[in-house]
């Protein structure tokens, strides 16, 4: 895996969220690298293909082409080279089983996206300053 610590890998498919998340990580004063999986292939070509990547956290979203953010989930829970990477799901899903079954599967946040972008703003410069800043990884192996 290439060392990425201060990398966040974004997995958004919506193009307008995709802008949107990495406008408020910016407005957060938040400079770590970003790198955009638009897909749930490409997020998997990205973690566990030739030249995976170990990002400091993953913001992942469930409602995905290709292969769905659960089925990602549980790739990176099942596979000892990221099963300690830290996975935010950050979707627009509000359906109870999708929760229930990210926790199931080891997620170490879920969060709905806010509508209104002062709220997503500050939920990601929240979500910026825990898992970027104040919260020590694991050291991976």
């Amino acid at each position: 895996m290439t060392d990425a610590t201060k990398l966040i890998l974004l997995v958004e498919d919506d193009p307008d969220h995709e802008l949107l998340t990495i406008r408020a990580l910016k407005k957060s004063n938040i400079a770590n690298d970003i790198r955009i999986a638009r897909d749930g292939e490409e997020a998997v070509n990205l973690l566990f293909g030739e030249n995976a990547i170990s990002p400091q956290v993953i913001l992942l979203d469930l409602k995905l082409p290709k292969i769905d953010g659960l089925e990602i989930l549980r790739r990176i829970r099942q596979t000892p080279a990221t099963q300690l990477l830290p996975v935010v799901v950050l979707t627009s899903s509000d359906e109870e089983r999708d929760v229930v079954r990210s926790y199931q599967l080891g997620v170490n946040s879920y969060i709905r996206k806010p509508v209104n972008f002062n709220d997503f703003a500050e939920a990601t410069r929240q979500l910026g300053m825990y898992w970027l800043v104040l919260n020590e990884c694991a050291p991976l192996t």
